[in-house]
């Protein structure tokens, strides 16, 4: 059997005291509010704050979370303009009849009354983080 010091008895429970403190760090905030936009899709919307961009007055962050196998309702109406990142997974999306391939960190814009939809045809749960540019 290994003898232990006093010096390895102390390093060993300062050790263990640290990481029994250490709590991981949180990600997303808790204040938010889901709504189901169809089967296997959920809104979940963040918040709201003023912009200092021009011609916006406020901007939004959301994320729209989508099941393997689910889609947004086709042809939605986008009713401002806004800038789409996908976060996780991989989306099929259709903008104005043309169709793109939206992987992991992949950026891109809708603009007023664009007509857009997507699908998750993967296997993980793809989620679109967006913020909406408001006037």
């Amino acid at each position: 059997m290994t003898q232990v010091d006093r010096r390895s008895a102390l390093a060993i429970g300062l050790a263990a005291a640290s990481a029994a403190m250490v709590k991981p760090a949180a990600a997303q905030t808790t204040n938010y509010k889901d709504t189901t936009v169809a089967p296997g899709v959920v809104n979940r919307v963040y918040g709201e704050g003023p912009s200092i961009i021009p011609g916006f007055k406020t901007v939004s962050l959301r994320d729209i979370i989508i099941q393997p196998g689910s889609k947004t309702p086709e042809n939605q109406v986008m009713m401002n303009a806004m800038v789409c990142q996908v976060t996780e997974g991989e989306l099929r999306v259709v903008q104005d009849g043309k169709t793109f391939t939206a992987k992991k960190d992949f950026v891109w814009t809708c603009n007023k009354d664009t007509k857009e939809h997507s699908a998750n045809d993967g296997r993980v749960v793809a989620i679109m983080r967006i913020t909406d540019l408001k006037a």
